[in-house]
């Protein structure tokens, strides 16, 4: 069975979960998929890779400003055309590729990619399918993710589901899937032993000293300086590990940052960092509040701090409302709350306790191989 999987790269979450479904599908070959992925806005035509880029940029330097553009595409039919811009690369794909089901990662791609490619292949020799990573509904729910005529919607979480049943889709064309994550993130937890060694000889960091772990964006987006800068200026004890996604000029500023100040040990590890690992092993994550990260701090039970400083876009925002639901994050405004949250953490071991517990009920039952049966059990109806 062959799948063509639909992504772009506005943030890093919707590559993450194509990527994923693509490493599941090849570690598990008895299910029989066969999997492509396609990057459908960069490759199709310069207008779509113009907002790609244009998302980007303003996730790096100006956050707020994703109000207007989101709203803005909530309103133009860029992407709800019959026919996709450009789309002379993509039939190509389709008639050699000829796959049996469309599945869509990103919430541009599940209209005119999926009637064209019935129109290409014929309406009854393929199937189309969303799978949504997002979290809660209300602002900052794309109506563009939700084809009422799609044959599957699979959300991540039951309040996914209602968001895409109150867009106009049928509840039983509807599945709740789970988190679509890296296969590291399903990894047995480490035993007690094993974290010590982990800390230890690989980060050369004190097993015992409360460490966050500040991420960034796949793209890059961080203001890790400025967290640092706070810890240290209230003095607090605490060792950090960062990651920097592509931004290789932010790795040289946190190096730079870790040797001007020894009293605050530092840690930059590379992009292709077993992050499953080490969000079980650390005291607490600070990231964006992007679905990425989000679930996989929540898979991985490891305390949530949300970084919304520039203001949080209305994607991150529908994010912080279910966390605030399921009471798994603490929300950072300021660089300073940063350092007010560990210090209080620190002080109240029970605080992180109290979220690790309810992350437990907040985190979706299933696991990737279900969500790769739904594509196979739909072929068959």
């Amino acid at each position: 069975m062959r799948v063509l999987i639909l992504t772009s790269s506005t943030g890093g979450g919707h590559d993450m979960r194509a990527e994923a479904f693509r490493t599941w599908a090849a570690a598990l070959p008895e299910l029989g998929l066969e999997t492509k992925q396609f990057a459908a806005l960069e490759e199709s035509h310069g207008i779509y890779a113009f907002g790609v880029w244009l998302y980007n940029t303003i996730q790096n330097y100006a956050p707020y400003m994703h109000h207007v553009y989101f709203n803005f595409l909530e309103v133009v039919p860029v992407v709800r055309t019959s026919k996709p811009l450009g789309a002379e690369k993509y039939r190509a794909l389709l008639e050699e590729y000829r796959p049996d089901i469309i599945l869509s990662v990103h919430d541009s791609l599940n209209h005119g990619f999926f009637e064209y490619a019935r129109a290409v292949l014929g309406a009854d020799k393929v199937k189309c399918v969303t799978y949504c990573g997002e979290l809660f509904g209300g602002y900052g729910f794309s109506r563009h993710w939700v084809n009422k005529d799609a044959d599957l919607f699979i959300g991540a979480v039951p309040e996914c589901c209602d968001a895409a049943v109150s867009c106009g889709i049928p509840r039983e064309r509807t599945q709740v899937g789970g988190f679509m994550l890296r296969r590291v993130f399903y990894d047995p937890p480490e035993t007690p032993a094993e974290r010590v060694a982990y800390f230890e000889k690989e980060l050369q960091l004190d097993p015992g000293k409360f460490t966050v772990l500040l991420s960034a964006s796949r793209q890059g987006a961080q203001n890790h300086l400025r967290f640092l800068e706070a810890i240290k200026r209230r003095g607090i004890s605490t060792q950090v590990v960062a990651l920097c996604g592509k931004n290789q000029e932010a790795e040289k500023q946190v190096r730079d940052w870790g040797v001007a100040n020894p009293s605050i040990r530092t840690r930059v590890l590379p992009s292709n960092t077993n992050v499953g690992k080490l969000m079980r092993s650390v005291s607490a994550v600070l990231a964006r509040p992007g679905t990425g990260t989000t679930s996989e701090a929540i898979r991985s039970r490891c305390p949530l701090l949300l970084n919304c400083l520039g203001s949080a876009m209305p994607q991150e925002w529908i994010t912080v409302k279910f966390c605030r639901k399921h009471r798994i994050a603490e929300t950072v405004h300021r660089p300073d709350d940063l350092a007010r949250f560990v210090a209080a953490w620190q002080a109240g071991p029970s605080l992180p306790a109290g979220i690790r517990e309810r992350m437990v009920t907040a985190c979706p039952p299933g696991h990737p191989r279900d969500v790769l049966q739904k594509l196979i059990n739909l072929t068959k109806k």
